[in-house]
């Protein structure tokens, strides 16, 4: 999914009146609209993994730097392909050398993965989670905050920090050639109140059914917050294990009816 905008006179910010098409042969190109020569072209959002929208991006980028814009950013919340960051074929680096072919001046991501596909990006800034889960999660009461396995620990702690709750560490195993997931386990858990799961990605969902099942709790006492909601297969499951489930709309996934997810919009927690 890709979004353009552009400011006018009076200071605001619009979409960039454009109009994105595709050639006979089926090259990408776009038509500057009517309202378009009143408007600088000033960021490009772009949502998922989809390389044609990549492309549709690099194509604005070019339009609008020959317009005159001294600035052109690129919102990447979900940096496709972090996940890939080893093995071969080695995707981060891949995606990283197409997001940096597009020639944006700035390109802004929020909660990657790891730190491997950021170091691989030009003119990169990283926004944290911690803080938008902080003011997205206000006045729910929790008690703690539970890091899923050994990858999400500082994230969660990040998090803890921001709220001012203690951190819970849970473990799994997995075999990589397989992808399955087997020896969930987790730290004592107080005996009341409510804890949030917090991790950057939700695909399946089965490491958090995994730890759900490991804690022995419910949905009257967990809820889950991942910073990019790809929510796919069985993931409509998660709903028999979390009472809350909150994440962003970094990824087109996040829209999934089984899940009902409640949204944190990215366009507000960039402008913080």
């Amino acid at each position: 999914m890709i979004k353009v905008y552009a400011k006018v006179s009076a200071g605001f910010s619009v979409y960039s009146d454009v109009e994105f098409f595709s050639f006979p042969g089926g090259e990408h190109h776009l038509k500057p609209g009517p309202a378009a020569g009143e408007q600088m072209p000033t960021h490009v959002v772009v949502s998922g993994s989809d390389v044609n929208d990549y492309l549709k991006a690099a194509l604005w980028i070019d339009y609008a730097k020959r317009q005159g814009a001294e600035h052109v950013a690129a919102h990447i919340p979900y940096l496709p392909a972090a996940r890939a960051d080893r093995g071969e074929p080695f995707g981060a680096l891949v995606y990283a050398n197409l997001i940096n072919a597009m020639g944006a001046d700035e390109v802004i991501c929020f909660d990657p993965h790891s730190p491997v596909m950021p170091a691989l990006i030009n003119n990169l800034k990283i926004v944290s989670s911690a803080a938008a889960i902080a003011a997205h999660t206000a006045g729910r009461g929790y008690v703690g905050i539970i890091a899923p396995d050994a990858g999400a620990v500082q994230r969660a702690t990040d998090a803890a920090r921001a709220m001012e709750l203690p951190v819970i560490r849970a473990s799994k195993v997995r075999d990589f050639a397989t992808g399955k997931l087997t020896g969930f386990a987790c730290e004592d858990l107080p005996n009341e109140g409510r804890l949030l799961v917090v991790d950057d990605i939700c695909d399946g969902g089965g490491t958090f059914r995994g730890l759900a099942a490991a804690t022995g709790l419910g949905p009257e006492r967990l809820d889950l917050w991942v910073s990019h909601g790809i929510f796919s297969k069985a993931a409509g499951e998660l709903r028999n294990h979390y009472g809350a489930i909150l994440t962003t709309d970094s990824h087109p996934g996040h829209t999934n009816p089984e899940v009902n997810a409640d949204i944190a919009p990215i366009s507000s927690i960039f402008a913080n």
